[in-house]
């Protein structure tokens, strides 16, 4: 290897390979096909770009993400490496000649996203190329049992008949043993060699707290760690919401979502990757590709929506090897807000079945017909026809374009935003002249603080659960209040293109697929419910749970994350400050925050005796949060 070695020297300035990265690059250069697991910031990247390097040809890079293929092509233009990326937006014409660069230019790296690969024209091109590896990023996404599938993904295989003596290298942070079955099943990989690496991250400090005021509790972590973190919400709003909270406090924060256009994307993500700011709150559109080694937390104030996600998320932290904090804040509302966002917008099969029929009837396809039909297609406008809710929608839509019954393009959305042009005084005598708009305007105020202010992201479909209004009625009444100069209005249709693949047969396709929904439907119930029941678990190690989840088992306690700290509060601790918390509640209700500040203890500690004071019902804790003695 010493070859390697010194392209690692030459281009990355490492003196030595990380774990495994040397065992799995020997394997690539013997022809070998190969899987490898490796968790978050373990350095996949070098695994396949060194054996390209060393080899005569070009690597084809297949990857799902556009921010991190943009990502490791400027980190290869900077090292001098000639590098390309055939992603979305570029023009046939563009592509042609990038590709023609590839053929001629001595360029040593192609990065697409599967989906390219669907394009007859474009697998024609690449089969001419002189590829000497292919390596699949973010694996898992080939299986159904996984966290991500895409349904390209399962087209790879057959780069397979055009490359037979290419390597395959499989990789992935992220892997059941289920999951790793299935990709070496799905890419058809020849008795490929497996390598895995431990998902033990041993400067990471796991922790949960059931706290009910999650924003003071975030302002202490923050004082105590004031390196750079992130804070990973459920939604676009609460991103916009909690980053202006923070700036109240007095810290310097920005956000990133997918909303967001490129330009501001990438303001807020080198602000905060130059630490021009400690913060950054986003949501799990953030993170991919962003590999910054020296930050100190990742937070989460909602449940994720399963374990593999919040691994990948949590795994942030600490990629310089020093002590970092992974934090998940719960409170007892949180799984069924969990449950609201992820479970409940899953179609069933009767769900499915009838968008199917109304689809079909919407583009007027008779029965027996239609395959091979293209057509331009507004999910929002379907759903209003039909009075379908959007998400449930967009998911049966998208199991559909999975099971190949239809395809689906992707770029669909309606961008709507609105902001108040009149004083919130003179909306309320609007409100008092027109009563019958009364529940709608209050919803939308209540939501949308900021709408004053700025152009705000608005939501339809919420407005019209809050209101308890129908999704046609909250947009009558955008259009009269823009007429009337009260608000400015924007609404922006993205369509998308639908095309069926097969003859509508209403009931009788949807009976052949019913059966993987139940699947997916149960995956996903499952994915939630592990990670409920990490949150939920008391009485093992947090570091034990994550690894016992992806199949390792480990006999001794990390000794650092919240579990394991309450292991060390002393038992005479524990009794004199849970008198002392009973002494204080004989006077009045009290908040853990309040109990914080009057008893002096850390919050770890005070939270564990609150739990204990629960579980043996000497306290309750009432609506407004507050704890109080059991009568």
């Amino acid at each position: 290897m010493p070859q390697a070695l010194a392209l690692l020297q030459k281009y990355w300035k490492h003196n030595k390979f990380r774990s495994l990265q040397s065992e799995i690059i020997s394997s690539v250069l013997s022809g070998q096909d190969t899987f490898a697991l490796m968790p978050t910031g373990g350095g996949k990247s070098v695994c396949f770009q060194i054996p390209a390097l060393i080899n005569d040809g070009i690597c084809l890079v297949i990857s799902p993400l556009v921010a991190l293929m943009k990502d490791q092509v400027a980190n290869l233009q900077q090292r001098n490496i000639k590098a390309i990326a055939l992603t979305g937006g570029i023009r046939s014409e563009e592509i042609i000649d990038l590709l023609d660069n590839c053929q001629f230019g001595n360029y040593k790296f192609l990065y697409l996203s599967p989906e390219r690969l669907q394009s007859d024209w474009i697998l024609d091109r690449i089969k001419s190329l002189p590829i000497n590896l292919i390596t699949i990023d973010e694996a898992h996404c080939v299986s159904q049992w996984g966290h991500d599938f895409r349904p390209a993904y399962l087209k790879i295989s057959t780069l397979k008949e055009h490359f037979p003596k290419t390597p395959f290298l499989a990789l992935t942070a992220t892997a059941t043993e289920r999951v790793k079955m299935d990709i070496i099943k799905e890419l058809g990989l020849h008795q490929p060699k497996i390598f895995e690496k431990s998902f033990a991250r041993e400067n990471i400090a796991y922790m949960v707290f059931e706290i009910e005021d999650k924003i003071f509790r975030i302002e202490q972590i923050l004082k105590k760690n004031p390196e750079p973190s992130i804070i990973y919400v459920r939604n676009r709003k609460s991103c916009l919401d909690l980053s202006s909270q923070l700036q109240a406090l007095g810290f310097k924060a920005t956000y990133y979502h997918g909303g967001l256009s490129s330009k501001e994307k990438d303001k807020n993500m080198q602000s905060w990757m130059n630490e021009e700011v400690q913060v950054i709150v986003a949501t799990n559109a953030f993170g991919m590709g962003i590999d910054k080694p020296n930050v100190r937390t990742v937070i989460h104030i909602q449940l994720p929506e399963n374990m593999e996600n919040y691994y990948q998320e949590a795994g942030r932290a600490g990629r310089n090897g020093e002590r970092a904090f992974a934090i998940l804040l719960s409170s007892p509302s949180d799984i069924i807000q969990a449950k609201n966002q992820f479970i409940t917008v899953l179609p069933d099969k009767k769900f499915l079945n009838l968008m199917y029929i109304k689809l079909n009837n919407y583009f007027q396809i008779a029965y027996g017909e239609g395959i091979n039909e293209q057509f331009t297609f507004n999910l929002h406008h379907f759903c209003l026809r039909y009075e379908f809710p959007t998400l449930k929608t967009y998911h049966a839509l998208q199991f559909l374009d999975r099971q190949g019954i239809i395809t689906l393009s992707q770029e669909f959305s309606e961008k709507i935003t609105i902001q108040f042009l009149i004083p919130s005084k003179e909306v309320i005598r609007y409100i008092s002249l027109n009563p019958n708009d009364q529940e709608i305007i209050l919803a939308i105020l209540r939501t949308y603080p900021g709408i004053y202010e700025m152009q705000t992201a608005f939501n339809i479909q919420l407005i019209s659960k809050k209101s308890h209004h129908r999704e046609s009625e909250v947009v009558t009444i955008l259009e009269k209040l823009k007429d009337k100069g009260i608000i400015d209005y924007h609404s922006k249709n993205n369509d998308a293109t639908i095309i069926f693949n097969e003859v509508r047969e209403d009931e009788r396709t949807i009976n052949r697929v019913s059966k993987h929904l139940e699947n997916q439907n149960q995956l996903k119930k499952d994915h939630l419910q592990a990670v409920v029941a990490y949150v939920d678990e008391k009485s093992i190690c947090k570091n034990k749970l994550i690894l016992k989840y992806f199949g390792e088992i480990v006999t001794t306690d990390c000794g650092i994350c919240s579990f394991c700290i309450t292991k060390k509060i002393k038992k005479k601790d524990v009794s004199l400050l849970s008198n002392e918390i009973i002494k204080l509640l004989e006077n009045e209700d009290l908040n853990s925050r309040d109990i914080q500040n009057k008893t002096k203890n850390n919050p770890e500690e005070v939270i564990f005796v609150l739990q204990e004071l629960l579980e043996n019902n000497f306290i309750l804790v009432k609506p407004n949060n507050k704890y109080t003695l059991k009568i």
